[in-house]
């Protein structure tokens, strides 16, 4: 996905190990679609060299603010009016404390200052050793950053250049990417709780065997996703897959359909949208046994007998708070047939203001999906595209429907 098609970034680099990854920074923020200009300090040049950044932007890297090849010998000012957004990728500690005091010592420092403040955001990935993120002047530095309207990216943990392990780290080069497209999705469930499912569920037969479905919790996870870059605090119950979490997100695991039911009961509570992406199992085995069940030598399987699982969604769209608008609830129906008659009904039977259907067959474990919107009123067609893009319009139209309803 083209995310940063139209952006043009700066890209800043001051002294640091982290530098290297800075690299790799480049190289994705060119394939999500941005134009990047990089702009390294005279310490940067001693971790990473700019002919590397050259190659990888495609465009020359400057390096000091008295560079002849501007007209008006202004780089300072031109970088910063040029820009949709300045990313100091690593920044150092040093160089936090010198924006913190209004420092123009270098082009960094004076592309930093002179920037339009209302139009162009300065977003810092602080990259140091543990002891000094940890440090009562750098965390003082942190938060006058914040106060002053900069966007200071958290820092990772573990191994450290020094030999050390701790906080302090510059995050991956695909988080930064993540955060990056973030900041610029609309921020339109800005004070909303979101609580999604996602994935499926796994009934339990033996020690060894199981019941479950094609489910890879794909579009689930992509909704908790757009839901967070709309700026939405949102926790994610995910069944049993092996998805990365998305950056910001809170994520509780879970495996059967009364382990997902336990947890969404405790959770929707605090929240006011509810998201029941997951596709969870109908029944259950009515007796889920202690030892592997063996081959007894009859050519017979086993009977098996089952019970139906509770509806999840069902339950928390008939709770009081969803029922006095507290609480807006929407559901997926993953269907193999007849998608648009089976969703109508399932939305009716269920309850719920908004359910989403596809036809699962065709988007288990896909990267794409088609999507059909019911509601009261009838069916919208959502045309075939990348799950992240259709999670971002299903949030859009979530955002819509709670505004009608304010």
């Amino acid at each position: 996905m083209n995310d940063l098609a139209g952006k043009h970034i700066v890209l800043g680099l001051s002294g640091g190990i982290a530098c290297y990854k800075s690299a790799e920074l480049c190289r994705l923020l060119t394939k999500a679609g941005a134009t990047v200009q990089v702009v390294m300090s005279e310490a940067a040049t001693r971790f990473i060299t700019p002919m590397t950044m050259q190659a990888l932007s495609n465009r020359p890297v400057v390096t000091s603010q008295w560079d002849a090849r501007e007209p008006n010998h202004m780089p300072h000012i031109n970088l910063g009016r040029e820009a949709d957004a300045l990313l100091i990728a690593p920044a150092s500690a040093n160089l936090m404390a010198r924006l913190v005091q209004g420092r123009a010592d270098d082009l960094l420092t004076l592309m930093c200052l002179a920037r339009p403040l209302e139009r162009v955001a300065l977003l810092l990935a602080p990259a140091m050793n543990r002891e000094m993120w940890a440090h009562p002047a750098t965390q003082r530095n942190v938060s006058q950053l914040q106060a002053d309207g900069a966007v200071v990216f958290p820092v990772g943990q573990g191994d450290q250049a020094c030999g050390e392990v701790g906080d302090g780290r510059m995050l991956e080069p695909q988080e930064l990417l993540d955060l990056l497209v973030a900041h610029f999705q609309p921020k339109v469930l800005a004070g909303h709780r979101v609580l999604v499912t996602a994935g499926p569920t796994f009934e339990a037969i033996d020690p060894v065997r199981g019941i479950t479905n094609h489910s890879s919790g794909k579009m689930g996870f992509a909704v908790a996703r757009a839901a967070r870059e709309a700026g939405a605090e949102v926790t994610l119950v995910a069944g049993p897959v092996h998805l990365p979490t998305p950056w910001g997100v809170r994520r509780l695991n879970v495996q059967s359909a009364l382990d997902m039911q336990a947890v969404v009961q405790a959770e929707v509570e605090h929240a006011t949208v509810f998201v029941a992406a997951a596709a969870v199992a109908d029944w259950r085995p009515a007796t889920a046994y202690d030892q592997k069940i063996k081959k007894d030598g009859s050519g017979q399987p086993p009977v098996l007998s089952f019970v139906e699982n509770p509806d999840i969604l069902a339950g928390v769209a008939a709770s009081e708070r969803a029922q006095r608008g507290e609480l807006f609830c929407v559901g997926f129906a993953a269907e193999s047939h007849d998608l648009e008659a089976h969703a109508q009904a399932k939305r009716a039977r269920k309850g719920v203001p908004l359910l989403v259907g596809n036809i699962g067959p065709a988007t288990f474990g896909q990267d794409d999906n088609a999507l059909l919107l019911v509601d009261e009123h009838g069916c919208r067609a959502v045309p075939h595209g990348p799950k992240l893009a259709l999670a971002r319009q299903l949030v859009a139209e979530i955002a819509r429907r709670l505004g009608r309803v304010a």
